[in-house]
């Protein structure tokens, strides 16, 4: 096995950090008296690109777009400067480079210990798609509200379903969430009543960022798919699902939904996750020539949702792996876009909850617990059917390389009581 490429940043190297040399993903961050811009996780460190840019040592085509509040700057310069940015960045982190190591000045101003960091929202997100793209999931929920023989509906083989969500309401990790408020319908009542949500549950899910626009009436094909994806992050979307089981028909989700979605702070590139392609899973019946794909469009992405109640210790109750999603991150692009619509820098796309063929292995409560039926038990003893005031759900992610780890970090959220 060959030793994976070190970084002078040491908190780099030790195989289990989410952000070592391979990684490099970028965030928006602040420091205590300081404006918000652009940086990379390392380690335990932030480097602010900004000094870095300041210093003259990021390429020029890049020059002025790291002093922003978001990352939208940056993408749109495209992805040649990407991916010389990454190259450049790599190059100056790297335990064989001095050039950023051998100047303690400017050292020093450029790494920030990530515990001094604040971080905050990565993309100004113009428009947010949410799809159902996990056959596992799909016919799990199926079963459970529908005939049991025929879970998935017609179209689910032939359609990466989809709706479009509410942007405005995508937080960053670590902002809590208060308890919806909206119209429930109770088994044994004539109308609906109005009360806060009863079910409250998450849905774990990864989500791409659009990092190149199409324009209207120009659809994206399959093989153009990637080159319009600038990275990843963990997406939970969070889901009352009383509230949803009431409005859902005809039109689909909307109050069970958007109260809030919460992504994490750090963008993994595609660069960054090229090693971890995998074989999509086979498809049957074949899809329509649109949606007909070359290559391999998955990614093994390992994934763990944890819930900790309040003042207790956090318990793991989901491992799961991204790469057995049914439709494809460039299938859905492809389908999204087919009919004319445009996709603009920032827009986000969730993969829909991600679950596996095993008990341990569902991406939502709901499924976890058959509908609460079931109720986990926790590390202390507590039983959750669904989502209580106080609790925090924790998601990670991470690619395994040979010694050493491509991470997302985590995304959390701490459920408030209603208001």
């Amino acid at each position: 096995m060959t030793a994976p490429k070190t970084s002078w940043v040491e908190s780099a190297n030790d195989g289990q950090t989410h952000f070592p040399l391979q990684n490099l993903p970028y965030g928006i961050f602040s420091t205590a008296g300081g404006a918000p811009r652009v940086g990379v996780a390392i380690g335990n460190q932030v480097l602010d690109l900004a000094a870095l840019d300041d210093a003259g040592l990021l390429p020029a085509a890049a020059k002025g777009a790291f002093n922003a509040p978001s990352l939208n700057r940056f993408i749109a310069l495209g992805k040649p400067v990407w991916t010389d940015t990454r190259a450049r960045l790599t190059a100056l982190l790297s335990a064989d480079d001095s050039q950023l190591s051998g100047n303690a000045a400017l050292r020093d101003r450029a790494l920030v210990p990530m515990s001094a960091a604040t971080l905050h929202l990565p993309v100004e997100i113009p428009g947010y798609t949410d799809f159902y793209s996990s056959r596992e999931h799909a016919t799990n929920v199926g079963r459970m509200f529908r005939d049991p023989d025929n879970a998935l509906l017609p179209n689910w083989l032939e359609i990466p379903i989809g709706y479009n969500g509410r942007a405005s309401s995508v937080v960053v990790s670590g902002t809590a969430l208060h308890r919806p408020n909206g119209q429930i319908k109770l088994p044994n009542e004539a109308r609906p009543i109005f009360s806060p949500c009863r079910k409250l549950d998450y849905e774990l899910e990864m989500a791409f960022i659009v990092g190149k626009p199409s324009n209207l009436g120009e659809p994206v094909s399959t093989a153009a798919a990637p080159a319009h994806m600038f990275g990843l992050v963990i997406l939970n979307d969070w889901s009352a699902r009383d509230i949803q089981q009431w409005e859902y028909v005809p039109l689909g989700p909307f109050n069970s939904k958007t109260f809030g979605t919460s992504i994490s702070p750090w963008v993994v590139t595609m660069d960054a996750l090229e090693p971890f392609r995998r074989d999509n899973p086979a498809q049957s019946p074949e899809p329509l020539p649109y949606l007909q794909q070359q290559g391999r469009n998955a990614y093994d992405i390992d994934l763990e949702v944890a819930l900790q109640p309040a003042g207790a210790a956090a318990s793991t109750v989901c491992r799961t792996n991204f790469k057995a999603m049914y439709w494809t991150m460039a299938q859905q692009l492809a389908h999204h876009t087919v009919s004319g619509c445009n996709v603009r820098i920032g827009d986000l796309m969730g993969s829909g909850t991600i679950s596996g063929t095993t008990a341990d292995s569902c991406g939502s409560l709901l499924e976890t617990t058959r509908n609460g039926a079931e109720p986990v038990t926790l590390s202390d003893g507590a039983r959750r059917g669904f989502l209580e005031d106080g609790d925090t759900v924790i998601m990670t992610g991470w690619c395994q390389g040979e010694g050493y780890r491509v991470g997302f970090g985590e995304v959390t959220g701490k459920i408030l009581p209603a208001r």
